[in-house]
């Protein structure tokens, strides 16, 4: 391995440990405990929501250059050259910003079996593997998300002219967002998914 690929990885697992170990002690008790806490949910909040948002809207652009699409295809004979590339970045960043939502919610993929039989210590170092988990893969996303969008910022994308950095650099900030939406999960769980499930 080279040490461009060598860095990533060891501030990765720097950090993620440094997270799960705040996250854990923060995780319960009052006092300063208990402030780190209430603020890092408090940030989750606004951040769930600036997602939430952003990625509701980058599918209605996406939906929405779809049907223009068509029309103008169909209707017109006159097919739109900016449209599908604007459906193509529409739904790259609805995917990597809703994936933030999604983790807050606990909508991903769950140790469900292990996680409901079990209790105690097991359950919270269960909990704590699966956020180091989420967090050593957004890391990894966030670092290389990020040096791929200043790669192609002098590439432009076809039919909108736009940098291609534009569409890389969903990756980073969903990356970014999701971290958040992961450690919000482990202080203040959240899985309607596996209290709905048979």
């Amino acid at each position: 391995m080279n040490a461009m690929n060598v860095l990533p990885l060891q501030v990765t697992v720097v950090a993620t440990l440094a997270t799960v170990a705040l996250a854990m002690w923060a995780g319960s008790g009052g006092g300063l405990r208990g402030t780190v806490r209430r603020s890092i949910l408090l940030a989750d909040r606004v951040t769930t929501g600036i997602a939430t948002l952003a990625a509701s809207l980058a599918l209605t652009v996406a939906v929405t250059a779809g049907l223009w699409q068509v029309v103008a295809r169909f209707a017109t004979e006159t097919p739109s050259v900016w449209s599908e590339a604007l459906v193509r970045t529409a739904l790259i960043w609805m995917a990597f910003i809703g994936v933030a939502v999604a983790l807050r919610a606990g909508a991903l993929v769950s140790i469900d079996v292990a996680h409901r039989y079990s209790g105690g210590g097991v359950r919270r170092a269960l909990e704590a593997a699966s956020l180091a988990s989420a967090l050593s893969m957004l890391g990894i996303m966030f670092w290389f998300g990020w040096l791929m969008a200043q790669r192609v910022t002098f590439q432009e994308m076809a039919g909108l002219e736009v940098s291609m950095s534009w569409g890389y650099a969903a990756i980073p900030i969903g990356a970014a967002f999701a971290m958040v939406g992961s450690v919000a999960h482990f202080l203040d769980r959240r899985s309607e998914e596996l209290d709905l499930a048979v």
